[in-house]
């Protein structure tokens, strides 16, 4: 059984790492966490995927054993035929505090890459657009994700708008036109 400490990770590392390591054990992960949200992500996630966990109350935390073979989960309803169009509208996600919400957008692309299924264009327009540029945070997410086939798009518009243009660093420069096409032949539009 492989083992793994994610004890003072912040959220989504702790469940990311659980599932690099479960893809990589044979026999299970035995995982030191965190109690509270650590604790209940990792046990949501395993559980989720057909995996017996058992817990122990541990000095500093709580250790996790993670055992038996994943188990597909019931598929979705199905989506519609067509790509999958993400569209990012702003430079964090959600309403809140500020930092918050940059701070919850930088892992949510950060997390894209550790899932099995990407969108196949991402669009960035308004404020969306300062993560595709020089300074940004997401930069290499970003380019990893370009490099798995995701087309990163900014809107010319925008970049204008916040005099940006000559710094973009991460995928090309796009239109309204080409925006407003392919969400229309999408399969499925996803808009944080």
């Amino acid at each position: 059984m492989k083992s793994l400490d994610v004890r003072g990770m912040a959220c989504p590392m702790p469940v990311v790492s659980v599932k690099r390591a479960l893809e990589s054990a044979e026999g299970g992960v035995r995982v030191l966490l965190d109690d509270g949200a650590p604790r209940e992500n990792v046990t949501r996630f395993a559980t989720g995927r057909g995996y017996t966990v058992t817990e122990e109350a541990v000095e500093g935390g709580f250790a996790l054993a993670i055992t038996g073979g994943e188990q597909q989960p019931a598929e979705p309803a199905a989506a519609k035929e067509g790509p999958v169009v993400m569209l990012v509208g702003a430079d964090r996600l959600g309403e809140g505090p500020e930092e918050l919400g940059r701070l919850l957008m930088k892992n949510y692309i950060i997390t894209l890459l550790d899932l099995d299924k990407l969108p196949d264009r991402i669009f960035f327009v308004n404020s969306g657009v300062l993560l595709t540029v020089e300074g940004s945070e997401v930069l290499e997410a970003l380019e990893a994700l370009g490099n798995r086939g995701v087309e990163v798009l900014s809107c010319g518009v925008c970049l204008d708008y916040f005099k940006k243009r000559e710094q973009l660093a991460a995928g090309a420069v796009t239109n309204m036109f080409t925006i407003a096409e392919s969400m229309m032949k999408a399969g499925n539009v996803v808009r944080l």
